[in-house]
């Protein structure tokens, strides 16, 4: 086998041209280098789980198997050939030699090159080694590869590479190709509890005429039919809302959502999250849910309710710390009585930490501020998951006030696991007139575009209702440890290359 193994020094367009030829070359031998299928009778997982232990060296399987996969290794004996195989389950030796091929396929088999795809038949045995291993008897070209794997295929290390190019990081790196697994395994099992709880899952615009349900910059598009601009959703919020005002009480909806801004270890201009809404509940019942939701998911992506991100053990057993937010900063910051405080001493004590006040404003509020000090203080103290409760007004305009009478609170709360923010939830507020009050001075304040449709369907009469959104990317970047929310997207968003 050719041994452009990544440890040549050729030039990767040299490699590529000598593979080109050898692509002529197989055609003129009449080899098919792109045929349209292969049977296969196991997948390589397979191969190990049923024969593993069942033979001595030597010794072998009396029914026929058929195998496929990338060429991932090879080590040529001579008249006697090794190859490791590599399928979307794990890898397997095959074993062959010039009597069991015959001196031509023999000699066409040595040619092939790393990446290549290959079908295997044969009998499963055991090498004198012990390596259970399938002893080829014919063997077939599935795809011709043209270009190299990377440089020591077994783990790509550019990180620009790994992202750009996706493929050859799931091809090279065993634990990111883990991870996109644990992700699909998380989503799932969101899906399968929320099912068992008579959720229904449904579609909402991803563009929409006014964007809403958070605050954020959107992106803009243009309906030429229509003449209308168009914004891709910040979030499904407000027309999952309209669902439950129409009557569909238990709704969710995973899917994209995307925001305009700067990009970040945390950021990505689309991300993936899931908002769950729920009738005759409130923000209490969201915090049950959540646990719920989150440690089944863990157990079923990761394999255990104690991952290890980084070097700390999480514990996501049920149930999980509750702490005020007011409460927490006062603690971090040992300010006695946050709700007395006034806007003037915070921003004294923000500028004494050298912490930047918001942007945009002559005059921040009470409840921007607090939030601030939160975010700077205490945030990333969160290791194992807490809920941080009863978030400001000023800070929550779709949220309802604390039934206790404290009018500058809200019954909201965020999540936080491994220090990061995974999910939003509170109990929605659901007085009309209230509502418009919150987005008009919003519109004063930003100039943001109000959804005059969902403050009409409010109108009609909204049910006391939970309602919770968890970032998928950001709970996945929590249970696996990840540094980067690119890490945990299968297609990170990319600057161009210059």
């Amino acid at each position: 086998m050719t041994k452009d193994n990544g440890n040549t020094s050729k030039n990767s367009n040299v490699l590529r041209e000598d593979r080109k030829k050898k692509l002529a070359e197989l055609r003129e031998k009449g080899v098919d280098p792109y045929p349209h299928s292969y049977e296969r009778t196991h997948e390589l997982d397979e191969i190990k789980s049923r024969y593993e232990g069942k033979f001595d060296s030597g010794e072998e399987s009396d029914d026929p198997v058929r195998v496929a996969g990338r060429i991932v290794g090879f080590r040529d004996m001579g008249k006697a050939c090794f190859l490791d195989l590599k399928d979307g389950t794990g890898e397997l030796q095959g074993y062959t030699n010039i009597d069991l091929l015959g001196e031509e396929n023999y000699e066409t088999l040595k040619s092939l090159d790393m990446g290549d795809f290959v079908g295997l038949e044969g009998v499963v045995f055991v090498t004198n080694r012990g390596e259970l291993s399938v002893k080829v008897r014919d063997f077939r070209l599935l795809c011709k590869s043209l270009r190299p794997l990377p440089e020591k295929w077994h783990g790509l290390k550019d990180v620009e590479k790994r992202y750009r190019q996706r493929y050859l990081d799931l091809i090279a790196n065993e634990e990111a190709k883990g991870v996109f697994v644990a992700r699909s395994k998380l989503m799932s099992s969101f899906r399968r509890t929320l099912e068992e709880r008579d959720f229904l899952e449904v579609e909402t615009p991803l563009m929409q005429p006014a964007p809403g349900g958070a605050t954020a910059e959107p992106f803009v598009t243009h309906h030429n039919a229509l003449d209308q601009d168009l914004y891709l959703r910040i979030a499904p919020e407000l027309y999952l809302k309209r669902l439950v005002i129409g009557g569909m009480e238990k709704v969710y909806e995973m899917g994209k959502s995307f925001r305009n801004e700067g990009m970040s270890t945390k950021h990505n201009p689309e991300f993936t999250t899931i908002e769950i809404y729920q009738a005759y509940a409130d923000y209490q019942d969201a915090m049950d849910l959540i646990e719920d939701l989150i440690s089944k998911a863990s157990k079923e992506a990761v394999g255990t309710l104690q991952p290890v991100p980084g070097d700390r053990e999480l514990d996501l057993s049920p149930p999980w710390d509750r702490v005020s937010m007011v409460s927490s900063v006062e603690k971090r910051t040992g300010i006695p009585d946050l709700k007395e405080a006034t806007v003037g001493e915070l921003k004294n004590y923000l500028e004494k930490k050298g912490v930047e006040l918001p942007d945009g404003k002559e005059e921040p509020e009470w409840g921007e501020l607090v939030e601030l000090m939160f975010e700077e203080f205490v945030e990333d103290k969160l290791f194992q998951p807490t809920f941080v409760t009863d978030f400001p007004t000023d800070v929550s305009p779709l949220a309802k006030t604390k039934r206790d009478g404290q009018k500058n609170l809200t019954e909201r709360f965020e999540v936080f696991i491994a220090g990061i923010e995974v999910g939003n939830a509170f109990t929605e507020l659901n007085d009309p007139l209230e509502q418009r009050d919150r987005f008009e001075r919003r519109v004063e304040e930003n100039g943001e575009k109000q959804d005059e449709e969902f403050l009409r369907a409010l109108e009609y009469g909204m049910p006391p209702t939970a309602g919770i959104g968890i970032g998928i990317d950001r709970l996945m970047m929590a249970l696996v440890g990840a540094d980067s929310i690119r890490d945990v997207v299968l297609f990170p968003t990319m600057r161009p290359k210059e």
